[in-house]
């Protein structure tokens, strides 16, 4: 099945949206929703994932993000909603990339079961489009504290299109206090 998924590619290189190929009947359904093999063929190389993570927000327009590891701990992340939708997003911080600061936007939902990677030398965030969304990502690393990079979700550098304020969101105490990101020194 995962063998046969769709993948889409963007104007950023890197990130890429994998949506696996679904059988179903009166049953329901099932998916190869990961093959190690096939996934290092779609990216590129061979990505080895270190942790899994679930998140559930209760509420629609919860922001989580912008967030990143910064190296030797980076990390990439292979993102699929569970439950719900999202408006999933990739900056691009790699300080020699022609798309430095640029960023893709892509809504991940349970109808589609659609995959976003997000390579190293990217943020990660997303605002949720439904209440009580799940949100379930593979990291090609571990969470390390101290390497953490969290940047405004709600910069004017970088522009996003979020379809909720800064009023309206709801967010963490640390994404409320994240730095911005035109004095932000990429390690990328």
């Amino acid at each position: 099945m995962y063998e046969h998924s769709k993948t889409q590619r963007f104007f950023l290189e890197g990130p890429i949206l994998v949506t696996p190929k679904t059988a179903s009947d009166a049953r329901g359904l099932f998916s190869e929703n990961w093959r190690e093999d096939i996934f290092g063929q779609l990216v590129g190389q061979n990505i080895s994932f270190k942790q899994d993570n679930l998140s559930l927000s209760h509420n629609k327009g919860t922001v989580r993000g912008l967030h990143g590891q910064k190296t030797p701990n980076a990390v990439g992340k292979l993102v699929q909603v569970l439950q719900g939708a999202v408006y999933d997003v990739a900056v691009d911080i790699r300080r020699e990339s022609p798309t430095y600061g640029r960023y893709i936007g892509v809504k991940l939902d349970d109808h589609t079961r659609s995959q976003f990677w997000i390579p190293e030398g990217f943020l990660h965030g997303y605002e949720t489009l439904e209440d009580d969304t799940l949100v379930f990502y593979k990291q090609s690393g571990y969470y390390a504290h101290d390497s953490e990079i969290c940047i405004a979700w709600d910069d004017p550098a970088l522009a996003i299109d979020w379809t909720v304020t800064r009023e309206q969101a709801i967010v963490s105490d640390k994404d409320a206090d994240a730095e911005g990101f035109t004095g932000f020194d990429s390690p990328f």
